[in-house]
């Protein structure tokens, strides 16, 4: 009898191991399995050149997902970045093409903007008590309405013309173009780099940091992080404005990239971004919002988006197969996982 409760201990025990191994692994096994099976039916897939687009790909939508993060740590839901994106596009478009502004101004003045839109965020959550869902939702609208006034719903280009007969005289600074288009020892796209200093900053300030450790805590449960005596409204606020700031950064990269205040720009932001940064709540089975989590997601989106378009995919099969593919990917996490488990 001791013999064979002895067994089924340790048998309980491995399944458990393999279960949890299976958790932490599972994204990376699916990532793997794109990467092989694209690069099978497209020898071209695994070209270094290719891969570096793909890495310059995702950093819009990474920097966008990591703004979702930060939101979704605090316990809110931020539904205006893709938004905020397009209306940083649309500012930088304008600030370089209209009034003629350098490369400094202009991303100082969109990160303002984006902090701005956070803080909105902020007070209509915080001070207004509007749930999060409504208030960014809300936020979304009005801020994809706003990028369309200055130009009367049309795309910004240099030497367009306006309803007074006026042409703009300005130009996209070649500084300001090396954001999105430079290269790192003519190797590594700029946007690349850019993001591998803001992740790691940002994994540093939720993981390590007194303030991360809070805003994981208000995340959890607010009031209990309150009696406890944190600054919870504080944090709140500053996870909005954080938000805001990345996804205005995002937005400088795609202008400086595109080169023109393109108005469709930021169609797809906000969905790919949730999708990355849903993604990262099983990787490493942490079930969490958490910044290399993110990463890996926004990794496993953009390479899912290139095989196809490298496959030539029809465009209105691509969101079915990537939603396929992401859904199959969350339910062998999370389901297989929690059977080996119990």
């Amino acid at each position: 009898m001791i013999a064979t409760a002895s067994g089924a201990a340790l048998q309980r025990r491995f399944r458990e191991r393999c279960g949890q191994a299976w958790g932490e692994a599972a994204i990376f096994i699916v990532l793997a399995g794109l990467v092989v099976l694209f690069s099978l039916l497209q020898p071209a897939f695994l070209h270094v050149a290719n891969l570096f687009q793909i890495l310059q790909s995702v950093t819009v939508t990474a920097l966008l997902a990591l703004g979702i993060t930060v939101s979704l740590a605090v316990g809110g839901f931020d539904l205006s970045v893709g938004s905020t994106a397009a209306l940083a596009l649309m500012v930088a478009s304008y600030a370089q093409v209209v009034w003629g502004w350098g490369a400094p101004a202009t991303v100082l003045l969109v990160l303002a903007t984006g902090a701005v839109v956070g803080g909105f965020n902020a007070v209509l959550t915080i001070v207004c008590r509007i749930p999060d869902l409504l208030a960014t939702l809300g936020t979304l609208f009005l801020v994809g309405g706003l990028q369309l006034i200055p130009s009367a719903g049309r795309s910004i280009a240099p030497g367009m013309s306006f309803d007074d007969g006026s042409v703009a005289q300005g130009f996209f600074s070649r500084s300001f173009l090396e954001l999105g288009r430079g290269r790192l020892w003519h190797v590594v796209p700029m946007p690349v780099v850019i993001l591998l200093v803001i992740a790691p900053s940002l994994w540093v300030l939720l993981e390590l940091t007194r303030w991360g450790r809070v805003v994981y805590a208000v995340g959890g449960n607010e009031r209990a992080a309150h009696l406890a005596g944190a600054a919870t409204r504080r944090t709140r606020a500053l996870a909005y404005v954080l938000s805001g700031v990345l996804a205005s950064l995002g937005g400088i990269l795609l202008a400086a990239r595109v080169g023109r205040g393109d108005i469709t720009s930021g169609g797809s932001l906000l969905q790919d971004g949730f999708a990355a940064a849903l993604i990262g709540y099983a990787v490493f089975n942490l079930r969490r919002p958490n910044v290399l989590g993110t990463l890996v997601g926004a990794v496993l989106v953009g390479v899912l988006l290139n095989g196809l378009t490298m496959l030539n995919a029809p465009y209105y099969a691509q969101d079915f197969i990537k939603g396929a593919v992401l859904v199959g990917a969350l339910a062998l996490t999370y389901r297989i996982g929690r059977d080996a488990t119990s």
